[in-house]
């Protein structure tokens, strides 16, 4: 790698819940079109396009692009479970980096269905088995969905080894919601308190359905160029891609039986390690982060696998109001999956949106007073961690 990636150009569409949703080549053309008008382009200068999707058939890439024009370009398409839109940034970042390309294309969208995630294809093998027969090898048998209890799992496990209060998840709700009611392109936009968190549905372990992420439909898209590709057009090139890793899982994940480690923990500590190493920073030098919230419980995992705060301190972190404006580093100012949505290919590349946002200065009411370094955390079980770091550029 020689080239500093920039990100000149990001777009997204407000996420919906499936009865109101868009087609996907709908959604998808609608935030491809708005991040190359963010960066000033035309999809004529577009080298190579990376389309991230989970549910969907080969090739809703080129259906997704073709709209703006049969350009004969290099169109991948990328399935990476819940990090698949990050993986698909990845990709695009590795492009202009390596020098593959000048100017790259990174898509993401999702048209998904009501209800819990559940396999689409039965009839053959489950790539997420090995993670649901270890979860239950330790906590025994349940009829909830599998990703609750995996996540709702760890959450436990969390909470046995350090001690919590009861209402400490239920708090990371509190505050998505927050959040989210300055964001027009967020899902759920009404606070609630931390007693309507806990009152509502019981769904597994610590968790209730106000602090799992709902399905969602949605579309996000970025412009990846090189520093001399944008200097040539005459593109705002301040916000580099100072940093990046992508780890998958490693023996201990499934060896340890630790409920925390099958979700996710060990791959975002050693993303985030990786990031820190490459940028020459520290966690305690960041001011906004947005993170994988697919629920609540691993939220407040996450903020000690990416150092935010000290192994066993995530309670006192949300307490002294650490996560949030005010405190020492802004989590999920987006509202983050638990209030914007997690429409699953689009969500690392509307993370991208928001934390390029944040640094531009251009995010509205729910700006982070001087935001400089951004991180993005997205992770999908099956497995894969990505971990972002952009920086913007002094004024010259």
């Amino acid at each position: 790698m020689t080239a500093t990636a920039r990100v000149t150009g990001v777009g997204m569409i407000p996420f919906a819940t499936p009865s109101r949703s868009e087609s996907y080549d709908v959604m998808a053309e609608r935030a491809a079109r708005a991040a190359l008008a963010d960066a000033g382009l035309d999809h004529r200068h577009i080298q190579q396009a990376y389309v991230g999707y989970v549910y969907g058939d080969s090739t809703a890439g080129q259906r997704a692009l073709y709209p703006l024009g049969e350009s004969g370009i290099p169109i991948v398409n990328v399935n990476n479970n819940c990090a698949t839109g990050s993986t698909a940034l990845w990709l695009a970042r590795q492009a202009v980096a390596s020098g593959a390309a000048d100017c790259v294309l990174a898509l993401g969208f999702e048209q998904m269905r009501p209800g819990a995630l559940a396999t689409v294809w039965p009839d053959r093998p489950q790539p997420l088995a090995r993670f649901e027969d270890t979860a239950t090898a330790v906590q025994g048998p349940s009829t909830a969905p599998a990703a609750a209890q995996l996540f709702g799992g760890a959450g436990a496990a969390y909470a046995e080894r350090h001690g919590l209060a009861p209402d400490t998840f239920a708090r990371i709700a509190v505050k998505a919601r927050a959040h989210a009611a300055h964001n027009p392109d967020a899902v759920f936009r009404t606070p609630v308190s931390v007693e309507e968190v806990l009152a509502s549905p019981a769904i597994y372990g610590p968790l209730t359905r106000l602090q799992c992420c709902p399905p969602t439909c949605g579309a996000a898209a970025a412009v990846i160029t090189s520093e001399s590709f944008a200097r040539a057009h005459g593109l705002d090139s301040s916000i580099s891609i100072a940093a990046q890793a992508m780890t998958t899982d490693t023996p201990d994940t499934f060896t340890e039986r630790d409920l925390m480690k099958l979700v996710g923990y060990g791959m975002t500590r050693a993303a985030a390690a990786q990031v820190y190493e490459q940028a020459g920073v520290d966690p305690l030098d960041l001011t906004v982060v947005e993170l994988h919230d697919c629920f609540t419980t691993n939220e407040l995992i996450t903020y000690e696998a990416l150092g935010l705060t000290p192994e066993g301190t995530a309670e006192k972190f949300i307490a002294d109001g650490d996560n949030t404006y005010g405190g020492r580093v802004v989590t999920n100012p987006s509202g983050g999956l638990l209030s914007k949505g997690h429409p699953l290919g689009a969500t690392g590349l509307a993370q991208c949106t928001e934390l390029v946002r944040q640094l531009r200065g251009t995010a509205g009411a729910r700006q982070v007073e001087g935001a400089r370094l951004a991180l993005q955390h997205n992770i999908g079980l099956g497995g894969a961690a990505v971990v972002t770091l952009y920086a913007k550029a002094d004024p010259k």
